[in-house]
């Protein structure tokens, strides 16, 4: 048994290597770069407009039509799901293997992929459609088929299938094994004796009855439980970093230096024997922040599709936001915290949550920075399970041409949480991180053929705006 678990183990490092390798850096920032230039420049130029579409719908109360979700609750939802625990345990992970320069790439990969999620966030809506229930769905695997053509709906498939699985690994397993993981050693530090069996447990009944109360209720529940939580988790774990950072501001200079250096010299400032080169801390960047943000994946076009909206680009501004508040902002902050706070950090080694746990720990007491980082990682990773389970029986249904199939797939994927939770699952982590990479493929290739598409639609929404008012 152990030789098969090693044989998939290292299939899989095989497979992620080819996944996370050269040319998938190429596909994912090409695109990205190429719609850039394309939309002339869409995520900068109106930048504005994206925060205006969503900042200033926050306030306002509204209900969707039958079938549908508010243009907020989709964004929440989607949000819901990108901000997980990539932006804690990921972001830590990403300096220890990479170095402090995979955050400058990790910075990269979110300028480019805020056009690519803009992108695919306007297909899902320009090519959505509804269901036997009445509601309306969406993502990579309609805008493939119903924009591509029926010659294209084998790629829609692979696309299906491969958000399928992902959604038992980056959607599901690891978001509960995270959860659990920190909640113990948050209970441990005021109660040492207690059995890590025990709370892992506890801890997954209880996300599980969460999560199954909130999935009865359907989409509808779904965007009003994440339109509620999103705004707050966020708010709370940016103050605690800020209080971390302005403790650290000194360091900040240096800090930045190290990014920047460590991108393009990453042996100037750890040192040649650790075997952190460019391209390590490249792929270790992005594929983080791809985890983090997911721009590229085709996951947040499925929320985003149920949105209720007349307007495809006014929808995908709000894709603009959330690579900004999922990667430059909560990414970034947590990678300025870990950095600024002088806490040993071992390169060339894996690491998670326990790495930002010690940076808080050098401003708060230990029990307080391991309450912290428990209760961020828990409302970050429970959100994120909420919004994969949508997704995963989405692509069921796609798959299956049936609703009945989204109900089965819900039956399968609550048990999961249990198995996660009381489970070590670092093989289920790095095949999670190669599915991701998986799914980016199929998505990509949508994307970049239907990019005329999304170039045409941006100027007729944008020469429209600027027709003046009679």
């Amino acid at each position: 048994m152990d030789s098969f678990v090693q044989w998939i183990a290292d299939a899989n490092s095989w497979l992620n290597d080819l996944v996370w390798g050269v040319p998938s850096m190429v596909l994912i920032l090409g695109t990205g770069l190429l719609l850039t230039i394309a939309t002339r420049f869409t995520q900068f130029t109106h930048f504005g407009h994206a925060m205006k579409c969503t900042f200033g719908k926050m306030g306002q109360k509204r209900t969707a039509d039958k079938g549908a979700v508010t243009p907020f609750q989709a964004v929440c939802t989607a949000l819901a799901a990108t901000v997980g625990t990539g932006n804690i345990a990921g972001v830590a992970g990403a300096i220890a293997l990479g170095g402090p320069g995979a955050v400058f790439w990790m910075w990269v990969a979110a300028l480019v992929g805020m056009v690519t999620k803009y992108a695919e966030v306007v297909l899902s809506i320009k090519y959505r459609q509804r269901n036997e229930k009445g509601d309306w769905v969406g993502g990579p695997m309609y805008y493939i088929k119903n924009g591509l053509g029926k010659n294209w709906k084998w790629l829609a498939g692979v696309f299906a299938v491969l958000a399928v699985l992902a959604s038992f690994g980056i959607g599901n397993m690891t978001q509960i094994n995270s959860i659990a993981g920190s909640v113990t050693g948050a209970v441990q530090v005021f109660n040492p004796g207690v059995k890590t069996t025990t709370v892992c447990l506890i801890t997954g009944i209880v996300v599980m009855a969460v999560v199954a109360l909130v999935s009865i209720g359907g989409l509808k529940r779904i965007g009003a439980v994440t339109e509620m939580l999103v705004p707050v988790m966020s708010a709370l774990y940016i103050i605690a970093c800020l209080v971390v950072i302005g403790f650290n501001f000194g360091n900040l200079g240096n800090v930045f230096s190290m990014i920047f250096r460590g991108a393009f010299r990453p042996s100037a400032i750890l040192g040649g024997g650790l075997g952190i080169t460019i391209v390590t801390a490249m792929k270790r960047g992005v594929s983080r922040g791809i985890f983090s943000n997911e721009a590229g994946l085709g996951s947040a076009p499925i929320a985003h599709a149920a949105a209720d909206t007349d307007s495809p680009v006014r929808q995908g501004m709000l894709g603009i936001f959330e690579v900004f508040a999922d990667t430059l902002v909560i990414c970034t902050l947590t990678a300025l915290t870990i950095l600024s706070s002088g806490t040993a950090i071992t390169y060339g080694e894996k690491a998670g949550a326990n790495l930002t746990t010690a940076a808080f720990s050098t401003v708060f007491s230990g029990s307080v920075a391991s309450v912290v980082v428990a209760v961020a990682l828990s409302l970050f990773a429970l959100t994120t399970i909420l919004s994969w389970n949508l997704y995963g029986s989405r692509c069921c249904e796609y798959l299956f041409g049936s609703t009945k199939a989204a109900l089965v797939y819900k039956l399968v994927f609550l048990p999961m949480i249990l198995v996660g939770a009381t489970m070590d699952l670092q093989l289920a982590w790095d095949i999670s991180d190669t599915l991701n990479g998986l799914m980016a493929i199929p998505n990509l290739i949508g994307v970049l053929l239907l990019s005329p598409v999304v170039v045409k639609l941006t100027r007729e929404y944008f020469d429209q705006r600027r027709k003046p008012r009679v």
